[in-house]
């Protein structure tokens, strides 16, 4: 898990944005176990409190479930896995176009230049 301490971006919740790209990338399954609080403190290096905080957000999005005595899993919900990275997309789609509109890039090169760039993608790949 790589986290950026100079992101802007509570810690917190780039913790949880890290285990929703390792579910969109299947490096995570739904049904997955994770790492305790303890585990996952010592391989961030972060305060135990913040990866806590982290555990509670993904538990009260409904990412993960704590089954008494033993452990943190992915919920194990076939939809999950392709809302996160719809909603990751998306995201990322947005932003996309915020910066690109704060260039003053018009919308038809904007798209232009968006083809031109997965056509050459596709054919390296």
């Amino acid at each position: 898990m790589q986290l950026n301490f100079d992101n802007p971006k509570p810690i917190y919740l780039q913790m949880v944005d890290e285990v929703k790209k390792a579910l969109a990338r299947g490096e995570l399954s739904p049904g997955d176990k994770i790492p305790s609080h303890k585990e996952r403190a010592q391989m961030s290096q972060v305060n135990p409190n913040t990866v806590q905080r982290a555990y509670q957000e993904m538990e009260r999005e409904g990412l993960t479930e704590t089954l008494r005595g033993q452990g943190t899993f992915i919920r194990n919900d076939p939809a999950l896995l392709l809302k996160i990275r719809s909603e990751m997309a998306m995201a990322a789609v947005k932003l996309f176009i915020e910066e690109m509109r704060g260039l003053g890039i018009e919308p038809g090169e904007t798209e232009r230049m968006l083809r031109s760039e997965l056509y050459e993608e596709s054919e390296e790949g």
